[in-house]
């Protein structure tokens, strides 16, 4: 027992963030050389990886489809901390970052995670295949979501700019929380079995089915662990956030990059659980990841982005621009289309990863 314990305590998912909390107290708020950014860095990458394990290690606890709310609620952490943290430190450069990591968040999520999963379950067996009811609902969710809080904005006479008036912004956000809680509320309670893996015929396959769960300690070490590692994430990012901006900056790229930049950095736990689900077969757990992770992005992060308004200086800009309006649009038709026979092939894979490609290249060169 005191074997397996020392070799528990020394496993590289402990001592990594651990570490990494260790390098944030270290340079917090310091001026740093470029070996030692580059440092700070590695072990962000290092606790990113360790909290995509705990969060798997916790999700397997507690089952389907509570675990993937795990992962998708810890990468909304993140995204928030380093929003309102990037805002405080930016100034007028910044009023656009929300909408732009928001909208990044929900491109990345349903084109790129959610063609990814579908890439790789149709290299598995031909056909990927997952629940349509459930991934309907989540992907009508999404949609209804990204149309509230960053269409509208764009269409409203109430200011001048793509913004809401205070109290449209605390409709939007109201609203957004209460969408964003019902859907919990159906996922996991009314509903649950439509966000379970199935077979090619169509069998919901439910938790017994899988491997032998961790123990509630080993689930309660885990946890602890993904607090500590987001920590660490969330901190160390926000030291290496001026390199970020200056290497946007240096590579002539808009401003608005960095808000992908930081989409795909705080969804790259998503992108590795889901991809791993998909390689076990289990592809509606990882569309629950992905779209799950559009809606947290949304109904969550606008929330809090409207009350860190209230102490943060100059407008919050969340309406879309023409090119964004095209590209979400798309990207809904193309869900609706890919979700609705709950079977999809490589080809409807290919589309949504160009969706992505298209994204990419439209935010480095608008």
């Amino acid at each position: 027992m005191a074997a397996l314990l020392r070799s528990r305590l020394t496993d590289w998912t402990v001592v990594v963030p651990l570490l990494a909390v260790l390098v944030l107290a270290l340079t917090w708020n310091r001026e740093l050389p470029a070996a030692v950014t580059f440092l700070v860095a590695a072990f962000l990458a290092g606790a990113v990886l360790a909290a995509v394990h705990h969060a798997e290690v916790v999700a397997h606890r507690v089952g389907e489809p509570f675990g993937s709310l795990v992962l998708a609620v810890a990468v909304t952490v993140i995204e928030v901390a380093l929003i309102v943290t990037l805002m405080i430190s930016g100034g007028d450069k910044t009023q656009a970052l929300a909408r732009d990591t928001v909208f990044a968040a929900v491109m990345i999520t349903c084109n790129g995670i959610l063609g990814l999963s579908l890439l790789l379950g149709a290299l598995r067996r031909r056909v990927a295949v997952f629940n349509p009811e459930g991934t309907g609902g989540a992907l009508a969710t999404v949609i209804t979501l990204a149309a509230l809080s960053l269409v509208l904005p764009t269409f409203t006479t109430s200011r001048p700019g793509p913004e809401f008036s205070p109290a449209q912004l605390t409709f939007a956000a109201v609203a957004s929380l209460a969408l964003y809680g019902l859907f919990v509320l159906v996922q996991t309670g009314r509903h649950r079995d439509y966000f379970l893996p199935v077979t090619s015929e169509g069998r919901v396959i439910d938790a017994e089915e899988h491997a032998s769960p961790p123990t509630n300690r080993a689930a309660l070490l885990s946890l602890g662990l993904l607090l500590v590692a987001l920590v660490a994430v969330v901190g160390d990012a926000k030291t290496v956030s001026p390199t970020i901006e200056a290497g946007v900056a240096a590579a002539n790229l808009p401003q608005s990059f960095v808000g992908v930049v930081i989409a795909l950095l705080v969804l790259l736990p998503e992108t590795l659980a889901a991809a791993r689900a998909a390689r076990r077969d289990r592809v509606q757990i990882s569309l629950n990841l992905a779209l799950g992770s559009a809606m947290a992005s949304i109904g969550l992060t606008i929330p809090a982005i409207a009350i860190a308004s209230i102490w943060l200086d100059g407008p919050l800009l969340l309406g879309l621009g023409g090119t964004q309006l095209v590209l979400l649009a798309l990207t809904a038709i193309t869900g609706v289309l890919t979700v609705v026979p709950g079977r999809a092939t490589l080809l409807q894979a290919g589309g949504h990863l160009v969706l992505l490609a298209a994204f990419v290249f439209l935010a480095a060169s608008p």
